[in-house]
């Protein structure tokens, strides 16, 4: 048994990437999920894909940053499932750039999506969690949560706090409520995407098409923790391409 049958579970950052793929993996082990994402075509695709695979699965146009659309995607998930068991606070953004560029808007929005999507998860879920004395609540984090790179001082900073978040709430709730960090490293996702500048766009992007993993190894890696007992807290978990040196 995967232990995710029945469980109901909320993904931000669903309509791609890691959340897509995390997506398809639990509903096949029979989760039943909630999505989350700004793009509705997207995930009214994911949803459909799902539930013709005989799947389980609904969702809602969500912009992280904003608290009381993520408090009604979680509200939501109650509504047509039941309680929250897990969140994967999964949407992320990484505009790298050097900070004498002063692309101060990438970072005001690097810290909504990456700081404060997540804290926005918590407070939408932790209540009922701890209400019910179990819960599980997984942040996505990056290698950049452990060391920082140049032009990566803001990206790093948001994913340093991300762990620090996590951690944090393991010590405050983890009677009550499981916690996991996710550090992944390259992952084939549209992450490069968000990059301003042409040259630093095009050289990561580079190195993605030579070093990165299938979305679908992290979401092995949710499944992973999720699965586990739940007297069993797999706290955290760091995957990268075994040639990555960062």
């Amino acid at each position: 048994m995967s232990g995710l049958e029945g469980k109901v579970i909320v993904i931000t950052g669903a309509s791609s990437g890691i959340g897509e793929a995390t997506a398809k993996l639990l509903a096949e082990q029979g989760a039943k999920l909630m999505l989350g994402a700004r793009r509705e075509e997207r995930l009214a695709a994911l949803v459909d894909d799902i539930g013709s695979a005989g799947g389980s699965a609904a969702y809602r146009v969500t912009d992280v940053t904003q608290r009381d659309q993520v408090k009604a995607l979680a509200d939501a998930a109650t509504e047509v499932f039941g309680p929250v068991d897990v969140l994967i606070n999964n949407a992320g953004l990484m505009p790298v750039s050097r900070m004498a560029e002063m692309k101060v808007d990438e970072w005001d929005r690097m810290v909504d999506v990456n700081i404060k999507g997540v804290l926005n998860g918590i407070a939408a879920v932790l209540t009922g969690m701890m209400e019910r004395g179990n819960g599980h609540i997984i942040n996505i984090a990056s290698v950049a949560s452990q060391k920082v790179m140049a032009a990566g001082a803001v990206y790093c900073g948001t994913k340093f706090a991300v762990r620090a978040i996590t951690e944090g709430l393991r010590l405050e709730v983890g009677k009550n409520v499981r916690t996991t960090l996710i550090s992944p490293g390259a992952v084939a996702t549209e992450l490069p995407q968000t990059i301003s500048n042409p040259a630093a766009q095009q050289y990561v992007a580079g190195l993605y098409a030579k070093e990165a993993i299938d979305p679908v190894v992290i979401a092995q890696a949710i499944q992973f923790a999720i699965g586990q007992p739940d007297h069993v807290d797999v706290n955290d978990i760091v995957v990268r391409p075994t040639v990555q040196e960062f």
